[in-house]
C-alpha cells in the first residue's frame, strides 16, 4: 500500500468566495479562468498519476468543487479514487485534502484554534484487514511567522493522538513548513526562533530520538519516527528555498507503525519534467499586478511517498 503527500499549490476553483488570493479571484486581470483552471487541473493530475498512490493527502486545495474537479480530471486520465474528504467545517482560503482508493471508517476535523490564521488538521480512520490506521493531514503555519505558530499546530495534534492512544497505527503526514531537523536548520533563522529552541516537528512530535534507518530502529516510547532518516541524506528533501534543499513534506509514523512500513521506501517524486534547472518547476504567475497566470509549471513542492503493508 502507497501512502503519499502533495502540496499542489493553490488549487482554486472558478467560484468567487470572497477568500481567495488576488491572483485567483476568477475571471479577472489575472486571467484566472476557464482555460489556466484546465491546464492546472491536468498539471496536478499528470504528477498525482505518476505517484500512483492508494491513499493521497494534499495540501491547498479551495473548495469541495476543486477537489472533485481534480478527481474527475485523475478519472478521465485512468485512475479513479472512489473516497474523498476536505477538511472546510472552516472557511480557511486554502484547506487539506484526501483522496483514496480505500474506503474510511469516518473523518474528523482537528481545529488547532478558531482564528482563520489555522487550518485544520483532517484525521482519518482507516480499516485495513482488520487493523485500524489513523492518517493524519496537516498544513502548519508558513516560516513567514515564528516557531510558535507551529508548536500551536503540534500541541493540538499531540492532544487528539493522545486521546485516541499513541500506542495506535498512526500517520502524520503533510506540508508541516518543518524540516525534519528543524532544530538544527532554524538556528540559522534567528528572526524564527521565538521558543528558545523547541521546535513543534522535533520536540512536541519527538521525532529527534531516533535518527538511525528504520530497520535498525529500536522501539521509543512516546516518540515517532520521521521517515526521512529512511534514505540518504541527499535524497531528503521536497522542496527548494533560495537554491537550498529543505524536506518541509513529512511522513511521520506512529512506534507501532514502523512495522507496517516497507524499508527504504520513502522518497519524493523527481520526474525530470518537475524541475526546471535547479528549481521546481512550480506553478507560473507574473512577478508584477496584477499577477496572470501563465499556463505553466505544478507546483513548488515535491509530493513524497512511502509503502506499508498490512
Amino acid at each position: 500500500m502507497k501512502i503519499a503527500s502533495y502540496n499542489v499549490d493553490n488549487l482554486f476553483d472558478l467560484k468567487k468566495s470572497g477568500h481567495e488570493y488576488k491572483e485567483y479571484i476568477p475571471n479577472t486581470r489575472s486571467e484566472w479562468n476557464s482555460k489556466n483552471y484546465k491546464i492546472k487541473l491536468k498539471h496536478i493530475a499528470r504528477v498525482i498519476k505518476d505517484v500512483n498512490a492508494d491513499i493521497i493527502a494534499l495540501q491547498e486545495i479551495e473548495s469541495l468543487k476543486a477537489l472533485k474537479d481534480l478527481q474527475l480530471t485523475l478519472k478521465k486520465d485512468g485512475l479513479y479514487y472512489q473516497y474523498f474528504k476536505i477538511a472546510n467545517a472552516k472557511n480557511t482560503t486554502v484547506k487539506v485534502a484526501l483522496l483514496s482508493k480505500i474506503p474510511f471508517i469516518y473523518t474528523h476535523e482537528v481545529m488547532v484554534t478558531s482564528s482563520y490564521k489555522y487550518r485544520n488538521i483532517l484525521e482519518v480512520k482507516f480499516k485495513i484487514n482488520s487493523q485500524e490506521l489513523y492518517l493524519f493531514i496537516n498544513h502548519w503555519k508558513a516560516k513567514s511567522g515564528p516557531e510558535s505558530r507551529r508548536i500551536i499546530s503540534a500541541k493540538k495534534l499531540l492532544h487528539r493522538i493522545h486521546e485516541i492512544g499513541s500506542d495506535k497505527n498512526i500517520i502524520l503526514l503533510g506540508d508541516f513548513n518543518s524540516d525534519y531537523e528543524e532544530n538544527v536548520r532554524f538556528k540559522r533563522e534567528r528572526r524564527l526562533n521565538d521558543t528558545g529552541g523547541k521546535t513543534g516537528i522535533n520536540d512536541v512530535l519527538h521525532t529527534s530520538y531516533q535518527k538511525q534507518r528504520a530497520s535498525q530502529t529500536k522501539f521509543k516510547e512516546n516518540s515517532f519516527y520521521n521517515l526521512w532518516y529512511d534514505t540518504d541524506t541527499k535524497n531528503r528533501f521536497s522542496y527548494i528555498f533560495k537554491g537550498k534543499k529543505e524536506a518541509i513534506d513529512n511522513i511521520i509514523i506512529s512506534q507501532a507503525m514502523l512495522k507496517h512500513y516497507k524499508s527504504n521506501t520513502i522518497h519524493s517524486l523527481q520526474e525530470r519534467y518537475l524541475f526546471h534547472k535547479r528549481h521546481i518547476s512550480r506553478w507560473q504567475t507574473a512577478k508584477r499586478p496584477p499577477y496572470k497566470h501563465k499556463g505553466k509549471g505544478y507546483s513548488d513542492h515535491l509530493p513524497v511517498m512511502a509503502q506499508f503493508s498490512f
